[in-house]
């Protein structure tokens, strides 16, 4: 059998790439292009061939033509970095890049039964959607608001973590929205007024959430990411282990068009730890000058003033030198069962109110006391039972 014109077409040009040369190598192109050979491989290579790709593709989505767009929105390459610079781009690679993207187009609408009448096989193969998208169009929209969508890793997630010294998604993030809280509202306002200003261009302050355990400082966060994910805010989470490396990590995000913030959790004001020399520097700016598209927010279960005294000048001065700080304090009664109240109309539990109340103040007394995190793990207890 000779070769299906078309298919050798896409297949040739697809070996001219130079922009979206690494696409080539992706774990789903790879078995797809070894289908664009279509002479060369014996019945049964191509069966294999075939159900691998079918097996990768389903594995992120059953339409192809979308899924080669997003790895497209995600390739880092050395166009999208100077787009995302502001950098004045040559025409020519322009029209390289729309060249390109008409490739990868063809690639993406290849449907089913083009490939399925080259395997020599007469049962019944899985088959995937194909869509209408225009590559060129749609890709240089993104380009316009490269602010809001990003590109490389940081395009499709919205938190991160220091992993080997470098800088990876959190496979599965904390999908919390502000909506789902309750309670502490004037404290998480001022975190989302400072995160407000991240985004629109003003001078945003370095954050101090600090209180006592369980009070949804770090779930504040978290929602807040999620919350304006959207609008191209990303989260990196950073350990004590990885303070050596905050400069580096500041060099690698400062020329990105989204907006950071580096979140430091569970955060010792009183650590005696030479690597919190270098939050206190960077806070302060004398190790290097802060991106603008970056902010520091780090969570502690100690309030400050409460370690004055016991502090040596240099520990006070670490929480000094975070422009704003927000302080989480432990509910009252009222408040906590309010929070319970709450939780229990989120998660359907249907309850006598008084039987409610005097469960959370038995469980408040057996896990340390009155949080919103005591009203969470009751409401999470009770729920399961009912099912």
């Amino acid at each position: 059998m000779g070769r299906n014109k078309k298919l050798q077409e896409i297949d040739l040009a697809l070996n001219s790439l130079v922009v979206f040369r690494k696409l080539l190598t992706h774990e789903v192109i790879l078995p797809l292009r070894a289908l664009l050979d279509t002479e060369s491989m014996d019945p049964m290579i191509q069966l294999r061939q075939y159900t691998e790709f079918i097996t990768r593709l389903y594995a992120r989505s059953t339409n192809l033509t979308d899924y080669v767009f997003q790895l497209i929105c995600e390739d880092d390459n050395f166009y999208v970095r100077a787009v995302a610079r502001g950098e004045e781009i040559d025409e020519m690679l322009h029209a390289c890049v729309q060249n390109e993207l008409a490739i990868l187009q063809r690639l993406a609408r290849i449907r089913p039964h083009e490939l399925q009448k080259e395997v020599s096989y007469y049962g019944i193969l899985p088959e995937w959607k194909n869509s209408d998208l225009d590559f060129g169009a749609e890709y240089h929209a993104r380009l316009r608001q490269i602010g809001k969508f990003g590109y490389g890793i940081f395009a499709a997630n919205p938190m991160f973590v220091i992993r080997d010294e470098k800088i990876v998604p959190v496979k599965y993030p904390d999908r919390v929205k502000l909506s789902a809280l309750s309670g502490y509202e004037d404290e998480r306002q001022a975190v989302i007024a400072n995160t407000r200003a991240l985004l629109s261009g003003k001078h945003a302050q370095n954050v101090l959430l600090c209180g006592d355990a369980g009070t949804g400082k770090s779930t504040t966060v978290k929602a807040v990411v999620n919350e304006f994910f959207g609008e191209g805010l990303r989260l990196i989470r950073i350990t004590k282990n990885d303070l050596p490396m905050l400069p580096e990590i500041m060099e690698q995000i400062h020329d990105n068009p989204l907006k950071f913030i580096l979140f430091f959790d569970d955060l010792s004001l009183s650590a005696e730890e030479d690597s919190l020399g270098i939050l206190r520097a960077m806070l302060e700016g004398s190790v290097a000058a802060r991106p603008e598209n970056t902010v520091i927010y780090a969570a502690s279960n100690q309030i400050p003033e409460r370690i004055d005294d016991a502090s040596s000048p240099e520990q006070q001065a670490l929480a000094a030198r975070f422009g704003i700080r927000v302080c989480f304090r432990r509910p009252d009664r009222e408040a906590y069962l309010a929070f319970t109240h709450a939780l229990a109309v989120q998660y359907g539990l249907h309850m006598d109110p008084a039987a409610l109340e005097q469960a959370a103040e038995d469980f408040a007394v057996q896990s340390g006391g009155r949080s919103p995190r005591a009203a969470k793990q009751l409401i999470e207890q009770l729920s399961s039972r009912e099912k």
